[in-house]
């Protein structure tokens, strides 16, 4: 039987854990299927890893990735990705605000032979605040307009993947990442499945507003030069603006004898300019940075160890 994998990366979820696994258990296609529930554990602090362990100890269809300290939910997925080694893979968030019944209308789509990828894509967010659906919807109109890599609006990383996919995922090679971007460039058939999002059964979510707007700067930088050339054409419309501004005074003064305003014009203009400056230079330093950071070549993750049903039992009888 073909197998399916879940990845599913958890930080500090001790609480989100056994209702997700109670919720696995229950699903009555699931229960019928070859599947992998693969836990990654991105350096968590809580009681995450001795529940992980506790239900593996009962369940051999549960693994335990455990990375050597906090490494973000991004690189977290990836190395679940890198890690699996199964037919039909499955990111999912363990909240459950993603259904787990999806998950069979996504296989029986994808086995139809003319996707490759089935996509989950949120019609309905009212769980989430409304500031947060707005800044969603700015993002992935500004990152669609500016990238050649176009994100399908509301489509998070809950999705299932034919084996092909997830092996030309790994192959990508850069440190900084950018999961719904990487997902997006690699291409292949996707078909898309709408579903309503459910609030987070247990816990808080770990991606508060910095995170968010750092993910958000991450996705347009990781697939776009767009900020670095919108300056080429906005110092050209600042020296045409200047050049007919100074026309202007000249006219004024040689054919109307109007004076020249002095200094709160000068000050509005330097202030003006040191402003666009600065931020211009922000936004090379970003990609200047990120440059910085891939010569390192630093792995883009560590594991500490991969925890297995036959090792718990192991443990348990020494």
């Amino acid at each position: 039987m073909k197998k399916i994998s879940l990845i599913v990366p958890v930080f500090n979820e001790e609480d989100a854990i056994p209702l997700f696994y109670q919720a696995i258990r229950s699903d009555e296609f699931l229960s019928k299927m070859n599947i992998e529930i693969m836990f990654v554990n991105d350096g968590s602090t809580d009681a995450t890893e001795d529940i992980a362990r506790q239900i593996i100890s009962n369940d051999n269809r549960i693994v335990l990735v455990n990375l050597s300290r906090n490494f973000g939910k991004e690189k977290a997925l990836f190395a679940g990705l890198c890690t699996v080694d199964a037919d039909f893979i499955v990111p999912i968030d363990v909240d459950l605000q993603d259904p787990i019944e999806l998950i069979e209308v996504m296989f029986d789509m994808l086995l139809d032979g003319s996707f490759d990828i089935i996509l989950a894509k949120r019609s309905d967010r009212s769980s989430d605040s409304f500031l947060k659906r707005k800044t969603a919807e700015l993002f992935y109109k500004t990152h669609n307009k500016l990238s050649d890599v176009k994100l399908e609006a509301n489509v998070g990383d809950f999705r299932i993947m034919r084996k092909q996919v997830v092996q030309s995922i790994t192959k990508m090679s850069e440190s900084q990442l950018f999961m719904k971007g990487i997902f997006s460039w690699v291409g292949f058939r996707a078909g898309i499945v709408e579903y309503k999002r459910c609030s987070r059964v247990a816990g808080n979510s770990k991606f508060n507003s910095w995170k968010l707007w750092n993910l958000a700067v991450e996705g347009i930088t990781s697939f776009s030069i767009a900020p670095l050339k919108v300056w080429i054409y906005l110092g050209a419309a600042i020296s045409l603006f200047s050049f007919l501004y100074a026309a202007n005074l000249i006219i004024s003064k040689l054919f109307f004898g109007n004076p020249v305003a002095g200094y709160p014009s000068i000050m509005v203009a330097i202030l003006f300019l040191g402003g666009i400056q600065l931020i211009g230079i922000g936004v090379l330093g970003e990609y200047l940075g990120r440059c910085y950071m891939e010569s390192k070549q630093r792995p883009k993750f560590i594991i500490r160890n991969i925890i297995r049903n036959q090792d718990e039992k192991n443990d348990a009888s020494k």
